[in-house]
C-alpha cells in the first residue's frame, strides 16, 4: 500500500481511515498517522503533534460528523498534542492513556513527552467505549512508554509506537521497559487480530507473524549484547559499534538507548553487571 500525502484523508477499509501529519523524521518515518474509525460517528486515535495544518486536515476529514472521543496510545509529542485543540473544534472527550510527563534528564533520541495531555477518561486493560455502536477496547502494552495503549476495533488493532510498520520500536530507560515491552508483545502474539494499523508505517497484513518477528530480533540482539559483553567490558558506544555496523547517525543515540534497556533488563536478570560506564557478563 502507498500512503498518502500529508493532510490528505485516506480511507483504508470500510470505517477505517488515516491522516499523516507532515512531521517525518528519522524516528517518525514519513510522519505520524491519525486514524478515524467509524462512520455515521467516529473516534479519532493518535491526532499526533498540535500542528495547524494537521488539525485542519483532521477536521475537514471528520466533515462535521459527531466524534464520540479522541484517544491517545501514549503521550510522546507527536502523538498527543493535537487532542486539545480537536477537542475544542469538536466538543468531544480525551480518552485513552494515561497522562505521564517526565524529564529524561536531557534530549531523548526520540520525540519528549507531552506534559499537558489531561484526559478525561483514562482506560484500563480491557476497558471499552462504544464508538458508532461497535466496541473499541483498550489493550495495555507498556514498554516504549509504561503508559501505552493499543485499540481493538473488532479484528483490526490499532498499535501506536507498540508495532511499527516501518521499523523497531524504541525503548528508552527509565520509562521504556525492555522486559514489559517484550511481555507486551507475547501478549499481542496470542491475539487473533487481521491487521495492525500502526501509528509509523504502513499497515501490517500478517501480524501474528510479524510479530513473531520482532520477538525475535529483540531475543537475537539481546544474546548479541550478552556476547560482547561476555568476551570483554564494553561501554554502550563500543556495544553500538559492533552490533550496528554501517548505522545513520541519526539512529546512534536511539541504538544506544535500546542497548542499554537490554542491559537494564540483564542485569535485573542477574546475566551482567555495571561498573561506572562499562558493562560485563555476570561471573
Amino acid at each position: 500500500m502507498t500512503g498518502a500525502p500529508p493532510s490528505k484523508l485516506e480511507r483504508l477499509e470500510p470505517g477505517i481511515a488515516r491522516v499523516l501529519a507532515p512531521n517525518p523524521s528519522a524516528f517518525t518515518f514519513t510522519g505520524t498517522h491519525s486514524y478515524l474509525a467509524g462512520e455515521r460517528e467516529v473516534a479519532v486515535i493518535d491526532p499526533g503533534p498540535d500542528v495547524p495544518e494537521h488539525v485542519e486536515a483532521l477536521l475537514a476529514a471528520i466533515a462535521g460528523k459527531p466524534v464520540a472521543a479522541i484517544l491517545c496510545t501514549h503521550t510522546h509529542r507527536d502523538h498527543s498534542p493535537a487532542a486539545r485543540p480537536l477537542a475544542a473544534a469538536t466538543g468531544a472527550p480525551i480518552v485513552g492513556c494515561a497522562p505521564l510527563a517526565l524529564d529524561a534528564g536531557g534530549a531523548r533520541a526520540d520525540a519528549a513527552f507531552d506534559p499537558d495531555y489531561a484526559p478525561e477518561r483514562v482506560l484500563a486493560d480491557g476497558e471499552e467505549i462504544v464508538v458508532d455502536g461497535r466496541a473499541l477496547q483498550a489493550i495495555a502494552t507498556p514498554g516504549h512508554t509504561s503508559n501505552h495503549l493499543c485499540f481493538a476495533w473488532g479484528d483490526a488493532l490499532f498499535t501506536g509506537d507498540h508495532v511499527m510498520g516501518w521499523s523497531t520500536t524504541v525503548v528508552i530507560p527509565p520509562d521504556g521497559n525492555m522486559a514489559e515491552y517484550m511481555r507486551s508483545l507475547d501478549k499481542l502474539r496470542q491475539r487473533e487480530d487481521r491487521i495492525y494499523y500502526p501509528a509509523h508505517g504502513e499497515p501490517v497484513a500478517k501480524p501474528q507473524q510479524y510479530v513473531r518477528h520482532l520477538m525475535g530480533h529483540r531475543l537475537q540482539r539481546e544474546k548479541q549484547v550478552l556476547k560482547l559483553v561476555g568476551e570483554a567490558a564494553h561501554t554502550i558506544p563500543e556495544i553500538v559499534a559492533n552490533a550496528y555496523p554501517g548505522l545513520d547517525r541519526r539512529l546512534v543515540g536511539a541504538a544506544g538507548m535500546s542497548v542499554l534497556a537490554h542491559l537494564v533488563d540483564l542485569e535485573r536478570r542477574g546475566l551482567v553487571h555495571r561498573s561506572g560506564d562499562t558493562w560485563t557478563a555476570a561471573a
